[in-house]
């Protein structure tokens, strides 16, 4: 049976080669916070880390991740609700509907990662996310407020 090291366990699934890590994370594993919205990899409601690397899961087949790939959902970005991205979500109040905010904090929590102190420039060019209720400007604030903390 294949396996997936899913925040920091490794899983087995039943699913084809060809699902997407999306659909064996959510209906294989039960890690529910990581959405379906478009399915062609444009509105990044479905990021995930795998090894770092924010990913757009609704068209990674899922034979495509190393069984060696460590893959990080919203669930495991800090199971306690203390990343720093996390903490300036809730203080600027951030989500309206929420159905993109996982997405939108693995992406943001990415570029953290490979950019600690991005620019607000870096944000724009680097988080394409989309939020059909528009938060942008709460999202890119409080990016900004995590790199203070």
């Amino acid at each position: 049976m294949p396996s997936l090291n899913v925040n920091g366990q490794v899983r087995t699934h039943d699913a084809e080669p060809d699902t997407p890590l999306l659909w064996v994370l959510r209906e294989e594993l039960g890690l529910t916070g990581t959405k379906y919205g478009c399915g062609v990899a444009q509105c990044g409601a479905c990021t995930v880390h795998v090894d770092g690397v924010a990913t757009r899961s609704c068209v990674r087949p899922v034979a495509s991740v190393e069984p060696t790939a460590k893959i990080t959902t919203i669930e495991g970005l800090s199971p306690d609700g203390q990343h720093p991205l996390q903490k300036a979500w809730v203080a600027l109040d951030v989500p309206q509907c929420g159905f993109c905010q996982s997405g939108m904090l693995m992406a943001a929590a990415a570029l953290l990662k490979s950019k600690p102190t991005p620019s607000v420039q870096d944000v724009r060019e680097n988080i394409t996310n989309i939020c059909r209720c528009g938060t942008y400007n709460r999202v890119q604030a409080a990016i900004m407020m995590a790199t203070k903390a």
